[in-house]
């Protein structure tokens, strides 16, 4: 397995095991990870600190050069939130674990010349899985999917 979906997975894993929501990521440049993340918004009781947004500020403020050179992985199809921020800083190329229990805005990165490349890695996959099964009013939340009669 690439050692950088697997960095990710590992913080799926660590989210998972804080009470979180399973989705994990990592920027990397030049072979090196700049930030690792995971989904904290149960732990942090945040709006926003999706896996994306965490590794990217875990990354810390960055040149332009080095996003423009970078790669971000992520176990999920990006939300539209994480995919603005990914166009924002002009990261070219986005490895996604999967995308069957969620499709996130993978057409828009597209659309806009990003790279997408999609594992449909089993691991993932069965993360999210047994989460949605067992999670499903948290997850709604995390996506922002209203609950059915409200």
């Amino acid at each position: 397995m690439d050692p950088f979906m697997h960095a990710t997975i590992e913080e799926a894993r660590a989210s998972l095991a804080e009470g979180g929501i399973p989705i994990g990521s990592v920027l990397v440049h030049n072979g090196q990870i700049l930030g690792r993340g995971h989904n904290r918004r149960v732990q942090r009781g945040s709006a926003i600190l999706h896996g994306e947004m965490d590794a990217l500020e875990n990354a810390g403020r960055q040149p332009a050069a080095v996003y423009a050179n970078a790669v971000l992985y992520t176990t999920l199809s990006p939300c539209a939130m994480c995919t603005g921020a990914i166009l924002l800083y002009g990261i070219p190329r986005v490895v996604i674990g999967e995308n069957q229990t969620f499709m996130g805005e993978e057409e828009l990165l597209r659309s806009r010349g990003v790279q997408v490349e999609v594992l449909q890695d089993a691991e993932c996959i069965a993360l999210m899985r047994e989460f949605i099964a067992s999670n499903p009013g948290l997850w709604n939340e995390d996506i922002g999917e209203q609950p059915s009669g409200a």
